[in-house]
């Protein structure tokens, strides 16, 4: 208004006739309500972008945190969890290069847009298999589930059993046999998964993986067929090996969350207005031209093929300048490995709390939400810090990257002397007399306190001793009788516990498995503090890293570059990791399920000790392997440096103009090394 007035104060002073042009203000005014309409634009793609990060974030995050609940749902091992866990990459390839090239023609938001109702399509479609194949079924002895039929856990005789019983008993195995092609069902998940990753945008949000663990947590306590049975008829606890929890309905709410965030874009216009102020502006940002497009048709499709043309006649010689570059090549090795070793662990990270210190699901999930995610964003929020304010070159980012790495898994080392022992479990890792297991396992299943009963070594429906030995069924710890129904079902005159104490008297026992030593609380809390602090430590190389990858790198192969590096990062680690790990886990299973029909079902009792040295060691050699990689570029780097100072030195350029000259070198020449921290060239990148 001040402005305003002066003017008009001088136009009257003057005493001229000539009438005042309110185009000027017209002009002002209206590109004031543009820049406001431009922000405000911005503002929401930003928002509605952010919750896409989020809603990506939160089902990806939860799919990891039902990792076990899938695996005893659909009766199926490890290795195909992590079949399963890498389709999401999958996905993800088969459209990154339509989206890449489409992206720039057609209506972006939309895209965006679609891409949410893929990804939301893809979690429904995982939860579908819950409504389609039956209730879940675990294994109980009849007298355990309110049954008006009153038969001894130890079949001794068959005839003991009423006929009707015995034949409504196979009946039942008979039509679940005929319905066990739901448990191909787990396939429905693959695709979900694929789904998800065709529909994926990036992601830096670190709030949505906190929410998906909660998540993960909150449902983990609810039964799997809550709604469709009788709670109260329900034998088993969350703490039970056999429980699987509400595994589906975090999906169906990750689901509606995709919907929701893909709700804005479909009103968003296809290019958000530019200022009117930039219009003619000749330097432009790279954020604004990625924002807004010129309208005008100033490519003519004769230009695109040349364009196209040249475009592939220097794809071959940037692809060989690139590998060419060997700081790029052995980070690129060093991050592959080091991916492998970081997804692999995180992907079973739940399954080895709950195996090795006997956590529940509910309770690992909520840790792991709540403790170590928050720690991995803080590491990544302190890398960035760490190289702000100290303006470290690109050496002194490859020294704090490696740092990083060799001090967290150093810490990581240390949690192979924080494991549980194995569990007392007659015929598996003790023998019904109380010494250690031997060779065979299967085998010592039976001994002579069970011998005269009718029991099979496929059943896994565990009751715990007043010894504190868990027994793989009733039958098979000799019990002669029960009292009570469900929850609190209590066996009498269990022959093979009494064993273990006096072989002249039996004992008692209760449903389900007994719990860990004394020892393993205090264990699972060094745990939960060393795993806290190796995720910082680990994160905090994050940022130092990845500005080291883009320091060394011409400007011209930076987009390239990225590309690669993700490619390779998605094929080499995110798809064969979690499938490996997951046979190398199978592998210390001591007592498989068996489905209905015949078969090998999800494994119900791990090796503790085996399990501690098969994940941590294949996680440590792989970290090890990535750091003697980092160690060479950082050795490559000194070499670089060493080689220009001498340069510098010989030519007598010091001081200013030394360092000047190593910047025009850095850009021109490899880029390999930068002595100075240019901090706008990663906020324009």
């Amino acid at each position: 208004m001040e402005i305003s007035s002066k003017e008009n104060t001088q136009f009257f002073s003057n005493n001229t006739n000539l009438p005042v042009d309110r185009t000027s203000f017209k002009s002002e005014s209206s590109a004031s309500k543009e820049k406001q309409s431009c922000c405000g634009g911005i503002k929401i793609f930003l928002g509605a972008l952010s919750f896409v990060y989020f809603a990506k974030a939160l089902s990806g995050s939860y799919l990891k945190s039902t990792i076990t609940q899938i695996e005893r749902r659909f009766d199926i091992p490890s290795s195909l969890v992590g079949v399963i866990d890498g389709s999401f990459e999958i996905g993800n390839l088969l459209i990154i290069i339509l989206v890449s090239y489409f992206g720039a023609k057609l209506h972006r938001p939309r895209i965006i847009g679609a891409g949410c109702l893929i990804m939301s399509a893809g979690t429904f479609l995982i939860a579908m298999p819950q409504f389609f194949m039956g209730r879940y079924r675990y294994e109980r002895f009849p007298s355990t589930i309110n049954s008006t039929v009153s038969i001894s856990p130890c079949l001794q005789d068959k005839s003991q059993t009423p006929l009707s019983a015995l034949e409504k008993s196979q009946a039942k195995i008979n039509a679940g046999c005929e319905k066990e092609a739901g448990s191909s069902m787990w396939i429905y998940v693959l695709l979900g998964n694929l789904l998800r990753g065709i529909g994926c945008v990036q992601t830096v949000a670190i709030i949505g993986p906190i929410f998906g663990f909660l998540l993960g947590s909150l449902c983990a306590k609810l039964y799997v067929d809550i709604g469709f049975v009788d709670l109260d008829s329900v034998t088993i606890t969350h703490k039970d090996v056999q429980w699987v929890g509400a595994w589906w309905l975090g999906y169906l709410i990750a689901g509606v969350i995709s919907v929701l965030a893909s709700i804005p874009f479909w009103f968003l216009p296809k290019h958000l207005p530019k200022p009117e102020s930039r219009k003619d502006s000749s330097t432009s940002s790279e954020q604004s031209k990625f924002i807004t497009e010129d309208n005008k048709d100033q490519h003519k499709s004769y230009q695109q093929q040349v364009k196209i043309a040249e475009m592939a006649k220097d794809f071959l010689p940037s692809l060989k300048n690139l590998f060419g570059n060997p700081v790029y090549i052995l980070y690129l090795c060093a991050s592959i490995i080091q991916f492998n070793s970081l997804i692999g662990m995180v992907t079973y990270k739940p399954k080895y709390i709950e195996q090795q210190y006997g956590q529940t699901s509910s309770k690992t999930n909520f840790v792991i939400g709540l403790i170590n995610i928050p720690a991995v964003a803080f590491g990544i929020f302190s890398g960035g810090l760490i190289m702000k304010k100290f303006r470290i070159s690109v050496l002194g980012a490859a020294k704090l990257s490696l740092g990083s790495s060799f001090f967290g898994y150093l810490l990581l080392l240390s949690l192979f002397a924080m494991g549980c022992e194995n569990s007392d479990v007659a015929g598996l890792t003790v023998s019904y007399h109380g010494t250690k297991q031997m060779t065979d396992y299967e085998q010592a299943l039976f001994s002579e306190c069970n011998s005269g009963c009718a029991c099979s070594k496929n059943d896994w429906d565990p009751i715990c001793g007043e010894n504190g030995v868990t027994y793989i069924s009733a039958c098979l710890a000799g019990c002669q009788a029960s009292n009570g129904s469900g929850k609190n079902t209590v066996f009498f005159n269990c022959s093979c516990v009494g064993t273990l104490q006096s072989p002249s008297r039996s004992s008692s026992a209760v449903v389900g498995p007994c719990q860990k030593g004394n020892e393993c609380p205090k264990m699972f809390l060094y745990f939960l503090v060393i795993s806290v602090i190796t995720s910082y430590t680990l994160s905090v190389g994050g940022t130092p890293g990845y500005i080291l990858l883009l320091r060394c790198i011409k400007p011209h192969l930076k987009s390239f570059a990225l590309g690669i590096y993700t490619l390779a990062i998605r094929v080499l680690a995110g798809i064969p990791a979690p499938v490996y790990f997951g046979v190398a886990i199978d592998t210390t299973c001591l007592k498989w399920g068996s489905k209905r029909c015949g078969g090998r079902g999800a494994c119900r009792l791990y090796d503790a000790s085996a399990l501690r040295y098969v994940y941590l060691g294949l996680t440590l050699v792989l970290g090890t392997v990535s750091i003697f990689f980092s160690v060479a570029v950082l050795w490559v780097l000194r070499k670089r440096s060493s080689s220009q100072d001498e340069t510098l030195s010989a030519n007598g350029e010091r001081g200013t103009c030394g360092t000047k000259s190593r910047k025009d070198n850095f850009v021109n020449s490899d880029l390999l090394i930068q002595t100075t921290y240019w901090p706008e060239k990663e906020t324009r990148l």
